[in-house]
Order: structure tokens, then sequence, then C-alpha cells
């Protein structure tokens, strides 16, 4: 048996519905956002989990709630696996930023990983604190199902980081929508991805929401 990492998008939050920067600053679940959560903990909560890795953040400590309480495991709290701090773009659109700070949101979107939003985080910053957690995770499990429960922007890095994929091409590769889990598996020739955004445990409604 192998050791198999899923990474688990946190439910829709304001900000993900109306499409703002959303890093350091930590808005809660919505309602459907607490749905998708709950549709999560009835689809996995059979799966032999060995533990449950999670950021500090309350909109994805909300996302693990369900199924943590549904199994009795406690998650283990990683400030590696917070969101992208987007500095002074924390709650603005992109429309606003492309105003406010239009030369470093060029910048930065086309290259995140050496470009930091204003004020911000580096894409290979998020690599480096992300991939400790990934270490230590692989050190403490050498087989089993652990869950990793993030953001949409740590969780295409990591994806990247993990799959040999220019770091700097995460928001143009990979996508990550709200409540969506992606899964690689760990074999003698590395890691595989097995899924990628997979949202079949969420009903038709809750895969279909805008803004996600």
């Amino acid at each position: 048996m192998s050791l198999t990492l899923y990474f688990l998008r946190h439910g829709q939050t304001d900000c993900s519905r109306n499409n703002m920067f959303c890093g350091s600053i930590d808005p809660e679940l919505t309602t459907d956002g607490l749905s998708m959560a709950k549709s999560f903990a009835d689809s996995y909560k059979s799966t032999p989990w060995k533990a449950i890795f999670c950021s500090p953040m309350e909109r994805t400590v909300a996302t693990a709630k369900p199924l943590c309480d549904a199994i009795g495991m406690e998650p283990e709290l990683r400030d590696g696996l917070k969101e992208i701090n987007y500095g002074k773009w924390e709650g603005k659109s992109p429309e606003t930023v492309s105003s406010e700070f239009h030369d470093d949101y060029i910048r930065w979107l086309a290259d995140p990983a050496w470009y930091a939003p204003t004020g911000g985080e580096m894409a290979v910053a998020i690599a480096s604190r992300s991939t400790q957690v990934i270490e230590e995770i692989k050190q403490l499990y050498s087989e089993g199902n652990v869950l990793i429960v993030s953001h949409k922007a740590t969780i295409r890095i990591m994806l990247c980081s993990l799959l040999g994929i220019d770091v700097g091409r995460f928001r143009y590769r990979l996508g990550c929508p709200v409540g969506s889990v992606s899964i690689v598996e760990f074999s003698s020739h590395g890691p595989l991805l097995k899924a990628l955004a997979e949202l079949t445990h969420l009903d038709e409604r809750l895969r279909h929401l805008p803004g996600t």
C-alpha cells in the first residue's frame, strides 16, 4: 500500500463567490460552503484516514470539521498550508487591483512565482512552506490516506511542486474550484496525479455555483 494525499479546497465563502482576493483575511463559509463540507464528509467518512492536516484559517477548519466529527479525528493545524498572502490586494476584485496596482498586477500575472502581490507573498515562498508540511507527512506516514485541507492557490502550488510543473504557471495549468478534491498517490516512481479538482461528492447545484 502506498501513501495517498487528498487535497481538499475549503467550501464557498463570500470572497470566492464574488471573485475577490482572499488570503490572510478569513471569511466564514457560506451556507453553500457548509453544505460542501458536509457533502465531502458524507462521501469520504468511510475512507480509512491516517490523519487530517489543515490550514488554521477558519474557512479550512470549518471545512474539515464535519469529517473530523464523523470519524472522531482531530485536525493537525499547519501554518504552511495557509493561503498566499495577497497583501494590499486582500478583499479587492481583480478589476480594482488592476486599476490601483496596475504594474504590480501585470508583473504578477506574468510570473507569480517570483513577483508577489503588493505587500504579499511570492509563489516560491508558498511552495517552500507547504512542501515542508508534505515532507513531514511523508516522514510520519509511509502508507495510507492523508487529507490536506487548504486553499486555491496553495493547493495548486503544492500540486505543481509535486508534479514537476513550473510553479509560476500554477494559475494557468490547474483548476481548483471550491469544495474540490485532488488526489496524489506516491509510488516507487514518485507522485502520480490520480484525480484533479474532483467534484463528484457534490450535488449538481453545488458543482456549478458562480464565482468559485
